[in-house]
C-alpha cells in the first residue's frame, strides 16, 4: 500500500481509504452485515488500508438519526482491538444543529458510539451555502477548537457538495486540516470541481475524494464507446482502475474513498492501488482520459452520483436508481436488458410513474440537478 501525508498534519494515510457508507446488509440498509462487513475491514487492515470513513447518519434509516455505521465500527474495534492501527474518520451532522450544545452532544454520542476516546479526522458534514453562515454565528469554530484541546479530535475537516466560491469561503474562514470533496474525472467542472482541489493544495490541505467512480457508473455500465478507447491504451485495466489511477495521478489527492462491500472490489482496488503514484499515467494514457470523458458527457443522460441525498421522496420514488436505470440505457446500444431489469427490479411505487412533481427532492439534491424534468426521461423510456 502507497501513503501519503494529510495536509500538514503529518499522517501518513493510505491513498485508498474505506469508504463506510455502503457496507453489506441483511438486505435493509440501517442493518449492516457484521460477519461480511468485518471479514471486508479485516482483509482491508491486514493489505495497509488505515483510513476509514463514516459518518454519524451512514447507514442509518434517515438523515435525521443516527446510523448503524459508527455503532458497527465501535463494536468491530472493541472486539479486536486495532483502533491504533487506523485513522479514524467521521462528521458532524451539521442539520441537526440548532445551539452550540448539540455540537459537543452529538460528538459525544459519536465518541461513545465508536467506542473511542479520540476521532482522529473529525468532518462538518456536507456544509452548504444555506447553513454556512448559521454554523459560524453557533460558534462551530470555537466548538472544533474545544474538541481539538479537549483531545476528542485530533484533526479538523469539512465536506461539501456545493459549489466552488462556498469551498473557498469555508477554505479561508479556518485553519482546516483536510476537506472531503466529490470528484472524478466526469466532476471536474462541478462542485469544488478542479479548481477547488488546487485551492486547497494552495492551502496545504490534505484532500478526500468520495464518489471516485461516480456512484458505480464509471465502473459497471461502460458504453463500447468508451471500452474502444480504452483498448488502445498500451497497458489494458479496468474502467475502475482507469478512475482510481486518474485520481491517484493528482498529487493533491491524499486519499481516495471507496465504499467497497464485496471482497472482488476490495481486492481489486487494493491491487490498483499499488500502482497509484503521482504522475504515473503516461501523456497518451492521459489523452485516452480526455477521449473517455467526452464520450461520456456524450452519452449519460443523468449526472447522478447515487448520494441518495434526494431521498426518501416522499411518494416513494427510488431516484437514485431510476436515473441508475436511465444511465445505463443510454450508454448501451441495446437497452432491451435495462428494460426487463427496471420494470422486474423496482416497486411499482419505486417508478418514475409514481413522481408527483413535487419537487421536494431537488431542494436536497447535491449536484442541483433538475430531477422533475429528468424524471419524466425516465417514464418516456421505460413506460
Amino acid at each position: 500500500m502507497l501513503y501519503r501525508e494529510m495536509g500538514e498534519t503529518g499522517e501518513k494515510v493510505s491513498i485508498l481509504g474505506f469508504g463506510c457508507m455502503r457496507l453489506p446488509t441483511d438486505g435493509r440498509y440501517e442493518h449492516i452485515d457484521r460477519k461480511r462487513a468485518s471479514a471486508l475491514l479485516d482483509f482491508a487492515l491486514d493489505s495497509g488500508v488505515n483510513y476509514l470513513d463514516t459518518a454519524y447518519t451512514y447507514h442509518g434509516r434517515d438523515n435525521s438519526a443516527g446510523g448503524d455505521s459508527e455503532v458497527f465500527l465501535g463494536e468491530y474495534f472493541a472486539r479486536n482491538g486495532r483502533r491504533e492501527e487506523i485513522y479514524l474518520s467521521t462528521k458532524l451532522p451539521v442539520w441537526l444543529v440548532h445551539n452550540r450544545e448539540d455540537m459537543d452532544k452529538l460528538l459525544d454520542s459519536q465518541l461513545k458510539r465508536l467506542q473511542t476516546d479520540y476521532i482522529d479526522f473529525y468532518l462538518l458534514h456536507s456544509v452548504k451555502e444555506r447553513n454556512w453562515s448559521l454554523l459560524e454565528d453557533l460558534g462551530v469554530l470555537d466548538f472544533l477548537d474545544n474538541a481539538v484541546s479537549d483531545g476528542k479530535i485530533k484533526y479538523t475537516g469539512f465536506s461539501t457538495h456545493d459549489e466552488t466560491e462556498l469551498f473557498k469561503d469555508v477554505s479561508d474562514s479556518y485553519n482546516w486540516d483536510m476537506c472531503l470533496i466529490q470528484y472524478n474525472y466526469l466532476d471536474e467542472n462541478i462542485q469544488a470541481g478542479h479548481e477547488g482541489l488546487e485551492f486547497a493544495a494552495e492551502r496545504n490541505m490534505g484532500v478526500a475524494v468520495m464518489e471516485p467512480l461516480k456512484g458505480g457508473v464509471l465502473a459497471r455500465y461502460t458504453p463500447p464507446e468508451v471500452n474502444e478507447i480504452w483498448d488502445k491504451a498500451p497497458v489494458q485495466r479496468t474502467p475502475a482502475e482507469w478512475a482510481f489511477r486518474y485520481l491517484w495521478n493528482h498529487p493533491e489527492i491524499t486519499t481516495v474513498l471507496s465504499g467497497m462491500n464485496t471482497m472482488q472490489h476490495l481486492v481489486e482496488n487494493i491491487f490498483t492501488a499499488i500502482g497509484g503514484e503521482p504522475y504515473s499515467l503516461s501523456s497518451y494514457e492521459m489523452e485516452l482520459m480526455d477521449e473517455v470523458k467526452e464520450a461520456y458527457q456524450e452519452k449519460v443522460e443523468v449526472e447522478c452520483s447515487a448520494c441518495d441525498y434526494c431521498m426518501p421522496c416522499p411518494n416513494g420514488v427510488n431516484i437514485p436508481q431510476c436515473f441508475s436505470y436511465l444511465n445505463q440505457a443510454a450508454m448501451l446500444n441495446d437497452p432491451t436488458h435495462i428494460h426487463t431489469q427496471y420494470n422486474f427490479m423496482l416497486k411499482d411505487e419505486e417508478k418514475a410513474d409514481n413522481c408527483l412533481g413535487c419537487g421536494v427532492c431537488e431542494e436536497l439534491c447535491t449536484q442541483k440537478l433538475p430531477i422533475r424534468e429528468k424524471m419524466k426521461r425516465v417514464k418516456e423510456e421505460f413506460s
